[in-house]
């Protein structure tokens, strides 16, 4: 029989409720969508970074020629 082990406490899996089974099998499901959202917001951060850096190359450079200074 299947053992899983929540809050450090040992359960046999056949021995569940089927509620217990259920809210189970929805926290399984909502951490593999957290695990997958958290690996999107990676890449779209790490996308992010590049747009960033490629928008700043992108701009005219600043003049930086000699100026004028009037008293």
């Amino acid at each position: 029989m299947p053992i899983i082990k929540i809050d450090s406490k040992e359960y046999e899996l056949d021995g569940l409720s089927g509620e217990a089974k259920a809210q189970l099998q929805s926290l399984q499901f909502v951490d593999g969508e957290l695990q997958r959202l958290q690996a999107q917001a990676a890449v779209l951060q790490t996308a992010r970074v590049a747009y960033a850096k490629a928008l700043q190359e992108a701009l005219p450079k600043p003049f930086a020629g000699d100026t004028l200074k009037l008293s």
